[in-house]
């Protein structure tokens, strides 16, 4: 048996019981199908053919997680930092145990290579353990004082929030906006993308197990228009937490705003690699097609417009084109697959229907551009050449292994276009000379900025964009800052006169 057919072997041992029993809706301690008793299908994008049956939650649903969420809410909010962090070591110890099951789910679920899902349980563990660590400080504030006055600040937790999560990297993702508002005392309900339930079930369960309460992490499986649209418009959800399309960022603003719910958006990026013929070309390269090609292409930091001096254009380019024409496309769970199949079919149609677009504008493929075999949903990655920042290609999400190759004359030039987009995330520079590094990110429209390196995760350090890309900061403390509210209490220092009437 070959490593691929053991692998398949695995994962539909690891599957079983979804396929058995469905993915069912998990509220205050208990697997539930949805009030309705309506489902809907979760398909494989290697084959189409339906992994499981998922819970299809609604209003009712939703409701009753946010009452048990409030409940619980009453006693973890009041749990000692020390006691939680404790819970919440023993949960990323338990997701690490199995990490081979989330892996192998999630790529089955997903489409994404088993190389870069291999870390995905390892990646959330990272996230609950830091979260962990900071749980004691959570609510650690400032003393301000003045001649008269000593003001004490102080952090509370807002209470249950909503949790909604993209398709690309679910289980990861999750984590990253689950640990930190259990480790500040939030309580929360979870609503993962329709396109990929099955890790946020294996998440809620793990956790349980490990020791957290019950009904402190609750999920909903359904779609934007009913659980979602449920979950954003709900009284006794005080914050929301989404990572997705910038478009439904907006819808879920609009749906939210008669609750005034507290926001954190990580939308789309359309982002910029900017090299300079002064680079290191063989590293910049590198980490471009790093960025664009990984993942399927379905980051919202990919690369995804690369921004070449002129004077380089022609040899980057080549070098571009050689590497993604030798990435191999194949099974999620193939060890040597670096791409694999895109989520569903809908994703796959909206992806090929840019390579039309960039013909018909002028681009030129110099590589990819077709679909690969006829079952499922597997696409060549592409690179798109001659094209400038007018096209559609270069303004709009594609997300998936597709990037487009713009030639720049100078500084100006490159600011200009790098800048020239709704889009904000991430940035990605690459030049040596330290003044040109200075200038140019001082200037350039983006919430995070690389200079001489891919994107590289430090949990310390803040996390989002601007403009169309998001709304607020994950992270460190800025995560603990949107999760939690800050009070202040004034003590005086010594007698002053109180203001009379009359």
């Amino acid at each position: 048996m070959s490593t691929l057919q053991d692998n398949i072997a695995r994962a539909q041992q690891y599957m079983q019981r979804f396929k058995e029993q469905g993915v069912l809706n998990h509220i205050n301690g208990e697997s539930v199908p949805a009030q309705s008793g309506a489902t809907f299908d979760t398909i494989s994008p290697v084959d189409l053919k339906p992994l499981a049956s998922v819970a299809r939650g609604g209003s009712e649903d939703i409701d009753r997680a946010v009452k048990a969420s409030q409940e619980a809410f009453k006693t973890w909010s009041r749990t000692p930092g020390k006691e939680r962090r404790a819970i919440l070591i023993k949960v990323a110890e338990a997701i690490e145990a199995r990490a081979e099951e989330i892996a192998f789910t999630e790529c089955m679920d997903t489409g994404q290579a088993l190389r870069f899902m291999s870390k995905a349980a390892i990646r959330g563990a990272a996230n609950f353990r830091y979260f962990a660590d900071k749980a004691p400080e959570a609510e650690d504030g400032l003393a301000l004082r003045n001649d008269t006055q000593m003001n004490v600040t102080s952090k509370r937790p807002l209470g249950p929030v909503g949790v909604i999560t993209p398709w690309n990297t679910p289980f990861m993702l999750s984590t990253w906006k689950i640990a930190p508002a259990l480790a500040s005392g939030c309580t929360v309900v979870h609503k993962p993308a329709e396109f990929s339930p099955m890790t946020a079930k294996l998440l809620v369960e793990i956790a349980e197990e490990a020791g957290l309460p019950k009904g402190v992490l609750n999920l909903v499986n359904g779609f934007g228009e009913d659980a979602g649209k449920a979950l954003t418009e709900h009284k006794g959800i005080k914050a929301v937490a989404f990572v997705g399309e910038s478009r439904t960022g907006q819808m879920i603003m609009a749906q939210a705003a008669p609750t005034l719910k507290r926001f954190h958006f990580e939308l789309g990026g359309k982002n910029p690699v900017i090299i300079f013929d002064d680079a290191d070309i063989e590293r910049a390269i590198e980490a471009a097609t790093f960025m664009i090609y990984s993942l399927n292409g379905e980051r919202c930091t990919s690369s995804s417009r690369l921004l070449v001096q002129d004077t380089i254009y022609g040899e980057v380019t080549r070098c571009v084109a050689d590497i993604a024409n030798n990435v191999k496309v194949g099974h999620p769970l193939d060890p040597d697959t670096v791409v694999g199949p895109l989520i569903h079919p809908e994703h796959e149609k909206k992806v090929l229907s840019y390579f039309d677009k960039a013909r018909a504008q002028g681009a030129t493929i110099a590589a990819g551009g077709e679909k690969v075999g006829e079952e499922g949903c597997f696409v060549r990655p592409t690179l798109f050449t001659q094209a400038n920042n007018d096209m559609a290609i270069a303004q709009e999400e594609i997300f998936g292994p597709v990037l487009t190759a713009i030639p720049f004359t100078d500084e100006d030039d490159a600011l200009r276009i790098a800048n020239d987009t709704e889009y904000g995330l991430a940035a990605y520079l690459w030049t040596n000379d330290l003044n040109r590094a200075m200038r140019l990110t001082d200037q350039l429209e983006a919430g995070m900025m690389w200079v001489n390196s891919e994107n590289v995760r430090h949990l310390p350090a803040p996390f989002g964009g601007v403009k169309s890309s998001g709304i607020g900061r994950d992270g460190g403390d800025w995560s603990f800052d949107f999760y939690m509210e800050t009070v202040n209490v004034s003590f005086p220092r010594k007698v002053h006169q109180v203001p009379k009437l009359g």
